[in-house]
């Protein structure tokens, strides 16, 4: 929070009847409204008055009686959210500078998205936070077919859609036409399911359900996109309700880490009532319904986010009852975010780089310290179209210029390690260090190896002939550390000058799908714990996230068949081939270093730690 007397916005969207009142001389406008009215029209060759409902324009001096949706704006006091029953949230994964992109589940592609979804929603399975299992979600048992086609989901029968009554300031059941509450059941997740591998959603992330018979081809994936035959027939795609508890997967080839796919936001039920009415405001606050341990109370757009407990979610052992009523958040930066805490406005907060030796030197600061390691990769990606990065030697150069151990150790301190490939060791059939798996650029700068890449290059064999060159990031004073310490390593190894271009997250991310820059950072979360999630679900040529312009036959045709593969061995060896296509001959980017988690907690709240990227609020408890 800003203070505690501070005053923030609440945007309340309701259906007011606004009625003319005689006050004011009113400016004349143009209006189109529509009226019923008396005309002459001609009728089977006769000439007849008749009644008819048309629509008018014309010039008025007063307010027109009509129904309109109106968004309004009111002062709300935050001591309204009582400390006690209030976790002030102010981790950056999640309450960073700059607005959640979308809530919509069919449109997420953020770690921030995904943190405040994961609340609203949950899918058949739900990945333990902590160790990564596959746990019931809205499933309560699922089995598999013989052949490992066919995945069959049993779905509670419990549990209601629900929003927040923004006048009576509780949370209540959506009721159907005929008054009752509606029930979430198997037809709302295959709804769900079909508007996301819908070619009209173009969600980045529907290429993950590929894997589902037709979807690739109803989703205009298939090498002759709208040309198929199945393009945008939803009803082809192989998930059906069986009835309105089971729900049946057919896929196109055998994939045993599917119940961990099957808890992805992808696999969300939808409101489908809600979202033909209103269109993409159907996620706002006020409107929005859910059905998940929490909802959302308030989302006040670059500035905060709030969520209340779903009083209406049954519990289960891995997904509880919240025992906290309340998850507030504030869009800061990392140093007012830890100003706070250190005031005791914010309960849990990413620790800035800047702080660390402070935090760490602290009595009581560093018993709130908490580091550990995330299955997460930060890395720097080239558009390989756009030069100098159209050359691989360029990019290689690039790579070999950048002291990964000194960044780790001298920048961001907090037991990152330096990464030399893309997937996070850890994973199922993944490289890992500890098996001696040895590879890819050297994790202290190579200035001689560099420039003699950069010598290599046709095109631009000196600094002096590259074109200019922008490193583009988004707002976080972290990535702004990294990418000054990172531009220096450049200037000094390769004599390059490199430029900084910084933009608000939401900005950036549609920068990275509209026109990536010549390099850009990001990190990568495991969605789910396998090397597939890294290498296919990223890099493969036809992924949402690719967001190098990078296609390369061999290295598909190797991640499609280490996914087919159920030979673990055999597996792990085929994604390490991948990995060196896309590291060592190709480049296409620069892993910088393996994720740790470094934030502070205050020692009132009781907590689980995710290792993915994404936390579990409802396992959370508060003694304030």
């Amino acid at each position: 929070m800003f203070s505690k007397k501070a005053v923030l916005l609440l945007v309340v969207v309701a259906l007011l009847s606004m009625i003319a009142a005689g006050c004011g001389t009113a400016q004349p406008q143009t209006i189109t409204v529509v009226e019923t009215v008396v005309v002459e029209k001609e009728v089977q060759g006769e000439t007849v008055t008749v009644v008819e409902t048309v629509e008018v324009v014309k010039e008025v001096e007063k307010v027109v009686t009509q129904e309109v949706e109106v968004v309004k704006e009111v002062a709300v006091d935050p001591d309204a959210l009582p400390p006690e029953e209030t976790l002030f949230y102010g981790d950056d994964s999640a309450s960073g500078s700059g607005d959640i992109p979308t809530l919509d589940p069919s449109l997420l592609v953020d770690s921030k998205s995904i943190q405040w979804a994961r609340e609203l929603f949950v899918g058949p399975t739900r990945l333990n936070e902590e160790n990564n299992e596959v746990e019931p979600g809205m499933a309560t048992e699922w089995e598999v077919s013989d052949d490992g086609l066919v995945y069959t989901f049993k779905l509670r029968d419990d549990v209601p859609w629900v929003k927040y009554n923004n006048a009576t300031g509780e949370v209540e059941q959506v009721l159907d036409d005929e008054g009752n509450p509606r029930i979430v059941n198997a037809n709302d997740f295959v709804y769900g399911i079909r508007r996301t591998l819908d070619p009209a959603t173009a969600s980045d992330y529907s290429y993950v359900n590929w894997l589902i018979v037709n979807a690739q081809e109803v989703n205009g994936g298939a090498e002759d996109g709208e040309e198929n035959p199945l393009y945008g027939k939803l009803e082809e795609i192989g998930i059906r309700a069986v009835d309105d508890f089971t729900l049946e997967y057919t896929l196109k080839e055998p994939a045993a880490f599917f119940p961990a796919i099957a808890e992805m936001w992808i696999n969300y039920a939808q409101p489908q009532w809600l979202i033909e009415e209103k269109g993409d405001r159907w996620i706002e606050s006020g409107v929005i319904q859910t059905y998940g341990p929490y909802a959302l109370r308030e989302w006040v757009h670059d500035v905060s986010v709030t969520l209340i407990a779903n009083p209406f979610w049954p519990g289960s052992d891995s997904i509880p009852k919240p025992s906290i009523k309340y998850v507030h958040a504030e869009f800061l930066e990392e140093s007012p975010q830890f100003a706070n805490y250190e005031a005791g406005l914010v309960d849990v907060v990413s620790a800035p780089v800047t702080e660390l030796d402070r935090i760490k030197a602290d009595p009581t600061l560093s018993e709130e310290l908490n580091i550990a390691p995330s299955q997460c990769t930060y890395y720097y990606g080239f558009n390989v179209t756009k030069p100098p990065f159209d050359d691989v030697n360029v990019r290689k150069a690039f790579s070999y210029a950048v002291d990964r151990t000194l960044l780790v150790e001298n920048v961001t301190k907090g037991g990152q390690e330096p990464a030399r490939w893309f997937s996070r060791p850890g994973l199922l059939a993944g490289p890992d260090p500890a098996a001696g798996d040895d590879f890819g650029p050297p994790v202290t700068a190579d200035p001689e190896k560099a420039k003699e890449f950069l010598a290599a290059s046709t095109q631009y064999p000196t600094a002096g002939d590259l074109p200019e060159i922008n490193l583009a990031m988004n707002q976080t004073e972290a990535h702004v550390k990294i990418g000054e310490a990172i531009q220096q390593m450049w200037k000094e190894n390769l004599g390059v000058e490199v430029n900084l271009v910084i933009q608000e997250w939401k900005v950036y991310l549609e920068t990275l799908d509209e026109d990536p820059p010549q390099i850009w950072r990001l990190g990568w979360c495991s969605d789910y714990p396998d090397a597939s999630n890294f290498l296919k679900d990223v890099f493969r040529s036809d992924s949402g996230n690719n967001h190098t312009k990078w296609g390369n036959e061999e290295f598909d045709r190797i991640v499609d068949e280490a996914a087919r593969e159920t030979d673990l061995a055999k597996r792990k060896e085929l994604y390490l081939q991948a990995e060196k296509i896309l590291i060592e001959d190709e480049a296409v980017i620069i892993p910088l270093y393996w994720y740790t988690e470094v934030n502070l907690t205050k020692p009132y709240v009781t907590r689980t730690y995710g290792t993915g990227g994404q936390e579990s609020f409802e396992k959370w408890s508060l003694s304030k």
